[in-house]
């Protein structure tokens, strides 16, 4: 059997303090405190529907705003998935999910490329979702997306209700990562490109 794939990574800035432990092969236990009780449940939502097991703790200067915090909290852990795949060999590498939550309905499509491009389309109202701006929520993926050197695509098909759909989004996301970071028998060990690299 394989060895879990597993990253850690730490940030320590003079707005943040962050430190990130990710298994891309866990179960979905999700240990969070970033200070913001709803991005908690949005980082939940996205290892319990990827199964992935993470461990993040966060503390940021929020007397100043919740953005440094939000930021840095996706960089990083772009950063850990980066690093829990290694040389991206044996992988699906790409994935596709569509998740409901309610009236809300998101689409998210992931390319594990090496190339670090986001592509993400909401249409929110004007109010924060808990302490979150609902303009931070796109901010989450373009960030993670980078730290990750992923390409992600991310795409609301129906909703009115913010906190539905960046849920659902989440939800997408971990569905979506957990499909392209399967293990494909088939290829075991081999790189899916044509240039044989995903890293460089």
């Amino acid at each position: 059997m394989s060895s879990p794939r597993v990253g850690s990574k730490q940030r320590k800035t003079a707005e943040t303090d962050i430190s990130v432990s990710i298994n891309l092969d866990g179960t979905g236990k999700a240990d969070i405190s970033t200070e913001l009780g709803f991005y908690n449940h949005m980082l939940e939502a996205f290892a319990r529907h990827g199964r992935f097991d993470l461990e993040i703790r966060a503390t940021g200067d929020l007397e100043v705003d919740t953005h440094h915090t939000i930021e840095d909290v996706a960089i990083v852990l772009g950063q850990a998935i980066d690093s829990a795949l290694g040389d991206r060999g044996g992988i699906v590498r790409m994935g596709d999910a569509t998740v409901p939550l309610d009236e809300a309905l998101v689409q998210s499509v992931i390319d594990i490329s090496g190339r670090s491009h986001a592509e993400v389309n909401f249409s929110f109202g004007p109010d924060a979702i808990g302490e979150v701006p609902a303009e931070m929520v796109p901010h989450v993926f373009h960030s993670l997306a980078n730290g990750a050197r992923l390409t992600v695509h991310i795409r609301q098909l129906a909703g009115k209700n913010n906190h539905h759909i960046a849920e659902a989004a989440m939800k997408a996301l971990g569905r979506a990562l957990d499909m392209a970071t399967t293990r494909d028998p088939r290829i075991a060990g081999l790189v899916p490109s044509t240039k044989e690299t995903l890293t460089d």
